[in-house]
């Protein structure tokens, strides 16, 4: 077994550090959640980091997905270790190349951070709708469930597909694992090469398109033909999950990390099980621990390699002992009798029900369901709540969870429970582009590679990016880190935009007894009394230590404007203990040089000017332990606001959208105008001019009459006129 280093990285990183050093022509376009796959792979490429043959791959950014997959098609064609990442509709407009490219068994595999599809709406969030409408395309699909998974399986796709001849679709949840950082182990290069022998990379060098060897491919062929032609592929896909075994097997002896295409976890003589794939596995793989320990036969199938899809293997990972089967999918197919996993696992059982080759004493219940769409949070509370519904006398054939459905009566309940092991949780709100995000990333790297111990961040990103709110959740403990949630228990919160008090619950999951870091404009002797009703009897209730700090006019007198990340990053590491504070105040003036050293030693002074200022303002509040204030929150939305927006749109804003039920959007059109609701920041607002409308001729005329129309004046002060032409 080799030994190898430890790195903290997110998952598209993990990704970009095999798929970078195992290829030779990288073709991009970018796509949220997996563009920084390709901005890795650029930038070192530009610094002239080698591959592990000695050249430096050539990273070719096209004009479009369609751009792309037509560069990585030719440069497989030519004979080059060639791969690519994208996601979502990227993935779609790929998918007319990728039929060829499994059509003439080409070895390749394309990274895919799994992004929802655009639907009724657009999201740029996670869920797996983009492989599912991929997986006819006739390419092994394998799924990691974690940044060390996706580490991991990249390289074994690299592995495989030239062991087979069948191109690999690599996938891992967008957002969930794409941007999740965690503490891995790096595969070393000697591992990559013993998994990549050369006699297999010359072979497909001269399945190349070469002129001296001329060949030709892509042709038409009749009914006479055809048939036959697609059906001689037959015989690599059915030794296609063999191999992918063989190179587990391999990548195990080297590396010590073990997998398969279905692995068990749970009670070995379980008679309940979920099977379900992604990082959706962490989460039920946490529940399932806890469920046996508590003495309940349960378990869970976590699934590697969803195509080509291994009946067998498949049962075979199952107990003979279960009785009822939950398969879950991170996807939704409207109009079908079930969603894609949960079809082949009931294929799976029922034809070797028919064949006689059941491991089963009797044909087992399979239901199906549907979790986590567009990043919906998937708990360990959910997975028990299905595992609750496997209990009951007849289980429903289909359900969702995690939502409450108040219109077709699927969801299944669920309780949440504290799903954490021992260590340190923390949540931050911060402003999207203040730096929050940067310093808690560099906070998890400071634990995770100066210390033993295991480090996660999870970043909660608006669809509006700058400007918008982020949450960060961040863990440290001793043991490896599986929840693949969000942080219910908090033993430290911080509010690094003060304005945050007045709009959202930011100390909803601050655990009894937590610390409570804000920043605020007001000095500790009267930040209490300035604090919203609804937070003072947070503070109260939960019996919450309260810290302050003016980290604005810290960072300004530093010199480093309104950034404060520095300084809410210095203070975090003095309250919460996880290192020295000394030994911390090293390691975050450390972090700095290597972030900001490129900018000159100006940025870098400035930067420790703010670490060193920070601990001098920082102060413990002295709180008199009861409510002393009678103002509340004010509402986000107008009284005067129409029902709608109410009902519905006033309920995102404070950050709290997951509870609406699915009755709240029993219609597709949303009303126009809502906005002046909402924001109220506008310095004007259009007004179109009905008489300007009506006269073709005078439209240059008309155009400077709307932008300039009621100058400064706010929605809310429109006249009956004005308001009617507003509206």
């Amino acid at each position: 077994m080799s030994r190898a280093r430890h790195i903290t990285v997110d998952g598209n990183e993990a990704v970009a550090l095999v798929a970078h050093r195992c290829n030779e022509v990288i073709a991009i376009y970018p796509i949220t959640p997996a563009s920084p796959m390709g901005e890795h792979a650029d930038l070192w490429s530009a610094q002239g980091r080698p591959n592990l043959w000695g050249t430096v791959p050539d990273v070719v950014e096209m004009q479009s997905e369609g751009g792309a997959a037509g560069a990585m098609h030719g440069a497989l064609q030519a004979g080059a270790l060639t791969t690519s990442f994208t996601a979502s509709q990227g993935l779609l407009l790929k998918i007319p190349n990728m039929y060829k490219i499994a059509g003439e068994l080409t070895p390749f595999v394309l990274h895919v951070a799994a992004r929802t599809l655009a639907t009724h709406a657009l999201s740029i969030f996670g869920d797996h709708s983009d492989v599912m409408a991929a997986r006819q395309c006739g390419f092994a699909m394998l799924c990691a469930g974690s940044v060390q998974e996706a580490h991991d399986m990249a390289m074994v796709a690299q592995a495989a597909t030239y062991r087979t001849r069948v191109p690999f679709l690599h996938f891992f949840d967008g957002f969930r694992t794409s941007h999740e950082v965690q503490k891995i182990e790096v595969i070393p290069d000697e591992v990559m090469r013993h998994l990549l022998p050369d006699e297999l990379l010359r072979e497909h060098r001269d399945r190349a398109l070469d002129p001296d060897r001329p060949v030709i491919r892509g042709t038409a062929q009749n009914p006479d033909t055809f048939f036959q032609a697609r059906e001689a592929a037959n015989i690599y896909y059915d030794r296609c999950a063999a191999e992918v075994e063989a190179v587990f097997e391999d990548f195990g002896n080297k590396t010590g990390r073990r997998y398969r295409t279905f692995d068990w976890v749970g009670h070995p003589e379980a008679e309940r099980a979920i099977v379900l794939m992604g990082s959706g596995a962490e989460a039920a793989h946490v529940a399932v621990e806890d469920m046996v320990s508590a003495g309940e036969r349960v378990g869970l199938v976590k699934v590697r390699l969803f195509r080509p899809f291994d009946g067998a293997a498949l049962l075979a990972a199952l107990p003979p002992s279960v009785r009822r089967i939950a398969v879950l999918d991170r996807t939704k197919e409207p109009g079908s009798i079930g969603e894609p996993l949960y079809q082949d696992v009931l294929t799976a059982v029922a034809e070797a029900a028919q064949a006689g080759r059941s491991p089963f004493a009797a044909a087992p219940v399979v239901v199906g369901g549907r979790y986590g769409l567009s990043s919906k949070e998937f708990t360990p509370g959910m997975v028990a709540g299905v595992f609750d519904e496997l209990a009951a006398e007849r289980p429903r054939p289909h359900f969702t969870v995690g939502i409450v459905d108040d219109v077709t009566h699927l969801s299944v309940p669920w309780q949440e429970v504290d799903e954490e092991t021992d260590g340190v949780r923390a949540i931050f709100w911060g402003l999207g582009a203040d730096g929050t995000v940067g310093a808690n990333k560099n906070s998890i790297k400071i634990i995770g590679e100066g210390t033993d111990l295991h480090a996660q961040g999870y970043f909660v990103y608006d669809s509006k990016k700058s400007g918008a709110v982020t949450v960060s959740h961040l863990r440290f403990g001793p043991q490896p880190i599986r929840a693949t949630c969000l942080v219910r228990n908090a033993g430290f919160v911080a509010c690094h935009q003060w304005s945050f008090l007045d709009k959202y619950d930011v100390l909803e999951h601050a655990a009894p007894g937590a610390v409570f870091l804000v920043n605020s404009p007001y000095g500790p002797g009267e930040v209490w009394d300035r604090l919203p009703r609804e937070v003072q009897q947070a503070v109260v209730d939960k019996g919450l230590r309260l810290w302050t700090i003016d980290a604005v006019t810290v960072a300004r007198e530093a010199g480093m404007g309104n950034r404060i990340n520095t300084v809410m990053q210095t203070c975090f590491f003095a309250i919460s203990g996880v290192l020295p504070r000394e030994e911390a105040i090293a390691a975050i003036k450390d972090s700095i040089k290597k972030t900001y050293g490129r900018r000159g030693e100006e940025v870098v002074r400035r930067n420790f000017k703010a670490v060193d200022a920070a601990l001098d303002h920082l102060h413990e509040v002295a709180h008199p332990g009861a409510v002393t204030t009678d103002r509340g929150r004010p509402p986000l939305i107008a009284e005067e606001s129409p029902d709608f927006l109410k009902r519905v749109t006033a309920v995102m804003p404070r950050q709290q959208g997951r509870s609406l039920p699915v009755s709240a959007f029993d219609r597709r059109d949303l009303a126009l105008s809502s906005t002046r609701w909402k924001r109220r920041i506008a310095l004007g607002v259009p007004v179109w001019s009905r008489t300007c409308a009506s006269s073709a001729t005078s439209a240059p005329s008309c155009a400077r009459t709307r932008r300039s129309a009621h100058p400064g004046l706010r929605p809310a002060a429109l006249d009956s006129g004005a308001r009617e032409n507003f509206l």
